[in-house]
């Protein structure tokens, strides 16, 4: 990339050079490679994320683009991922903390080495030269809320589920909704913010158990987005179907069965792809040295005309427009 200083490639991808012809000319090999970390590999959100990865790649070629995650939901493997390819010189990080905490200390060195780093759904992250956020997040958990309260009658016991206590943007979620709930004096919050680590099958048994333990639970809010399959499961298998309320982060396809059957009363959402392409649309520019303004269109969906303003620490915040939700009636708009 000809606009790429050298003094930010400067530790970092210019190693891959190779010695050519008798005089000793040296000739980089190598594009600028802007790494992808998720939180998980293998599931439908980050799938879909990967789609997003690859069709920036394929729309920058002056760029090296993928992604990679850990196996399962696991800060201490996803920090191993991170901290390997930093080793390895990457030019820029596009990741998704699984817990931004754990990655404040690898993420300082990676910048001071010249790595740029840019995060997604961490607004609280302090070493990020930006995080890009689909929307607001406390409003997105006060529209979940609002939904299931819709549904409940705004009364009845509710929980909610959380991927994990360290998952910064599901916390905000579930707390933006704990607020909203507040309006409704007969909605009563039991048992909050039961940790999923995004594992369906792990979310059915925690359900059934609190099925069992408040059989007159009326709603439950989601946020990891496998969430509402096992809790979907648990709710349809109890024949509490139309009974029990489900509103939380899934993805349409996945989610069909269920909202068909009214097992999942709405899901909300933004597109993973377009996050994926944010993301690295954001480190191409900051590895080109532009200027990320307020009002910026990043040439994504849901991304044309961006917030920006102060992050957690010396970074950018930058805050799209993408929020979706959607019930039986208008999932089919949003399929993937």
């Amino acid at each position: 990339m000809k606009s790429l200083s050298k003094k930010m490639l400067a530790g970092t991808a210019v190693a891959a050079a190779v010695l050519v012809g008798s005089v000793g000319t040296l000739v980089a090999q190598e594009k600028p490679v802007i790494a992808t970390v998720v939180k998980i590999s293998g599931i439908p959100w980050f799938d879909r994320m990967n789609t997003g990865v690859d069709a920036f790649a394929e729309a920058n070629p002056d760029v090296d683009a993928s992604q990679s995650g850990p196996a399962t939901a696991d800060s201490a493997q996803q920090l191993q991922i991170i901290q390997d390819l930093v080793a390895k010189g990457v030019n820029a990080l596009a990741v998704v903390p699984m817990d931004p905490a754990v990655l404040e200390g690898t993420f300082k060195r990676a910048m001071e080495r010249g790595v740029v780093v840019v995060t997604h759904e961490a607004d609280n992250q302090v070493n990020t030269h930006a995080d890009v956020e689909a929307f607001d997040n406390a409003d997105y958990g006060a529209a979940l809320n609002e939904r299931l309260a819709e549904c409940m009658g705004k009364q009845g016991k509710w929980t909610t589920f959380v991927g994990s206590l360290g998952s910064r943007t599901h916390m905000q979620w579930v707390g933006a909704g704990e607020e909203n709930a507040k309006k409704y004096a007969d909605m009563q919050l039991v048992d909050p913010n039961n940790e999923s680590f995004d594992d369906a099958n792990g979310t059915y048994e925690k359900a059934k158990e609190i099925l069992r333990k408040h059989p007159d639970i009326k709603g439950f809010q989601t946020s990891a987005g496998n969430d509402v399959l096992g809790v979907g499961r648990a709710i349809d298998e109890a024949g509490l179907t139309g009974k029990v309320c489900l509103v939380g982060t899934g993805l349409p396809n996945p989610s069909a069965d269920l909202l068909e059957s009214g097992a999942i009363t709405a899901i909300g959402f933004w597109d993973p792809q377009k996050a994926g392409m944010a993301m690295n649309a954001v480190a191409k520019l900051l590895l080109e040295k532009k200027e990320v303004t307020n009002g910026i269109d990043l040439g994504v969906e849901g991304y044309n005309k961006v917030t920006v303003k102060k992050g957690a620490g010396e970074g950018l915040l930058i805050v799209g427009n993408g929020m979706v939700l959607a019930d039986k009636a208008t999932y089919k708009e949003h399929l993937f």
